[in-house]
C-alpha cells in the first residue's frame, strides 16, 4: 500500500545508466508524471528480484519511494515486456530508436499522456506489423505533433499557398515544412525534393490511425525517402544526430530482405 513517501505509476524504461558496481539509474516515461528518473539499488546483482522487471523497453507498474535526490524503485510488476520485439534484432533496434527519441523530445516532469499512449501503442504494434519501418515513420510524425514540432505539409510554410502535385517545391527542415515551387526558388531555405508518392504518404501518416496504417503501405523506395526526409527534420530540430541511426543503417546493409 502506498504511503506519503511512496507512490505507484505505470512506466516504460527508456534508458538505463550504470552507477557503482551494482546499481542503476533508470529513465522512465510515465503517463501522468512525464519523464522521471529512478534509483534501482543492486539491480545488476544476479539475485536481484527487480532486475527482470527493470530492463530496457519494459512497461511496468512501478512503486517508488521519495528521496532527497532520486526516488528509489522498490517494486515492479510487468505489464508488457514486448517479448515479440526483443526476440527480433531488427525490431528491437527500431524500438530502441523510439525510446531514444522519447528521451530527446521530452522534459523531466512534463506529462504527455497522449504521447505515452502513442508510444505504447506503437511498441505493441511493432511486434505484429509486417512493415516495421513504415510504423517508425508513423511514430515520428505523431511524436512530432504531440511535442509541438509538427512540420507543415499541407500548405507552403512561407506563402501559405495550398499544395498539390503541381506546385510541390520540396521539404525544408529549416523552414519547418513544405515549400511551393516559387518559394523554394526565391527563399533562403533549401527544400529537399519530395516525390508525389512520398508526399501522399506523408499526408496519410498525418491523418491515419494505427489500425489503418497498413491499408496504404507505399513501396520500399518511398518509405526510404520518408525515412531520410524525417531524419533530416528531426536532426534539425534536435541540433544533433540520433545515436541509434548508424546501427539501424548497418542492419539494413546486412540484410537486403529487411522488412519495410
Amino acid at each position: 500500500m502506498a504511503t506519503e513517501k511512496t507512490y505507484k505509476t505505470p512506466g516504460l524504461i527508456i534508458k538505463k545508466t550504470k552507477l557503482g558496481e551494482a546499481d542503476r539509474i533508470l529513465t522512465i516515461f510515465t503517463p501522468e508524471l512525464g519523464k522521471i528518473q529512478g534509483f534501482a539499488k543492486s539491480v545488476r546483482k544476479p539475485q536481484s528480484k527487480l532486475s527482470g522487471h527493470l530492463e530496457m523497453l519494459t512497461y511496468s507498474q512501478l512503486t517508488l519511494t521519495k528521496g532527497r535526490g532520486l526516488d528509489t524503485i522498490i517494486g515492479s510488476q510487468n505489464i508488457d515486456s514486448f517479448i515479440d520485439i526483443k526476440d527480433d534484432l531488427y525490431r528491437v533496434s527500431y524500438a530502441l530508436y523510439i525510446a531514444e527519441l522519447i528521451d530527446y523530445f521530452t522534459d523531466e516532469g512534463t506529462a504527455d499522456k497522449e504521447l505515452f499512449e502513442h508510444t505504447i501503442e506503437c511498441l505493441q504494434h511493432m511486434g505484429k506489423t509486417s512493415h516495421p519501418m513504415y510504423l517508425l515513420r508513423y511514430f515520428e510524425m505523431r511524436m512530432l505533433t504531440y511535442t509541438g514540432f509538427k512540420p507543415e505539409i499541407n500548405n507552403c510554410v512561407i506563402c501559405q499557398k495550398e499544395l498539390d502535385r503541381t506546385n510541390l517545391g520540396g521539404f525544408a527542415p529549416s523552414a519547418g515544412g513544405m515549400l511551393c515551387i516559387d518559394c523554394r526558388e526565391h527563399s533562403r531555405h533549401y527544400g529537399y525534393f519530395l516525390s508525389n508518392s512520398a508526399y501522399k504518404s506523408l499526408r496519410f501518416l498525418e491523418e491515419c490511425g494505427i489500425e489503418d496504417l497498413e491499408s496504404e503501405v507505399p513501396d520500399p523506395d518511398t518509405i526510404s525517402e520518408l525515412e531520410m526526409l524525417l531524419r533530416r527534420y528531426i536532426r534539425f530540430v534536435l541540433e544533433k544526430d540520433v545515436r541509434s541511426i548508424p546501427w539501424i543503417d548497418h542492419l539494413k546493409r546486412l540484410s537486403p530482405t529487411v522488412l519495410y
